[in-house]
């Protein structure tokens, strides 16, 4: 049921970023298992884009994790607050990454209503990749995991949705990218409640 290594190897940080959608993203913390559907996602593209870290070839200590061959966790701090988690994809030194942006809780939802402190059935508990995030109980000692491990992996449910119900519109909060934060490369679930507003385009 894991996605295996190779699936996240893939050089197309687009297809990688719609294929997402309707796979479950598992944590395991303190024995506790918590999942949620991937409802809604954004794709990276490594050196070229300018909404990227790795933008331009820029590697630190915080970015060298995208430069890993793809199928690890790159987890980062949002404005000192949000911890916002991204799958790397691609190859070596090929610094693709797609964030995830909401989920739609399925397992462990009592574990979910706890951490975020609202009920399941709020769309608020994991819209957006903050909530998300928080959702599962992800933060930075969660940066840089081996997505086939036993801390954070994603499965194949057979979930699968038709071209017409996935949308694509531009990313949140990349102004600063210029032309490229018009690109159309947020993709996520019309008319599912969890997406992170605004869930029209």
């Amino acid at each position: 049921m894991k996605l295996p290594l190779s699936y996240y190897s893939n050089q197309d940080v687009l297809f990688l970023a719609q294929d997402l959608l309707g796979k479950v993203l598992f944590t395991k913390i303190n024995d506790e298992i918590t999942a949620g559907i991937i409802v809604e996602t954004e794709a990276y593209n490594g050196i070229s884009d300018k909404a990227s870290h790795a933008y331009g070839g820029r590697r630190t200590d915080r970015t060298e994790t995208l430069y890993s061959h793809g199928g690890v966790s790159y987890v980062y701090l949002c404005y000192g607050i949000h911890h916002l988690f991204n799958v790397v994809t691609s190859v070596d030194d090929e610094p693709h990454a797609v964030l995830v942006r909401a989920i739609e809780p399925l397992i462990g939802m009592e574990i979910m209503e706890l951490r975020r402190n609202m009920p399941a059935s709020k769309a608020a508990i994991s819209a957006g990749p903050g909530s998300a995030a928080k959702a599962l109980g992800i933060d930075r000692s969660l940066n840089k995991k081996d997505l086939n491990g036993s801390e954070i992996w994603i499965e194949d449910h057979g979930i699968q949705y038709s071209a017409d119900n996935i949308v694509a519109g531009p990313r949140i909060g990349v102004a600063y990218a210029q032309e490229d934060a018009l690109l159309p490369w947020r993709f996520f679930i019309k008319g599912n409640k969890y997406v992170s507003k605004p869930n029209t385009i």
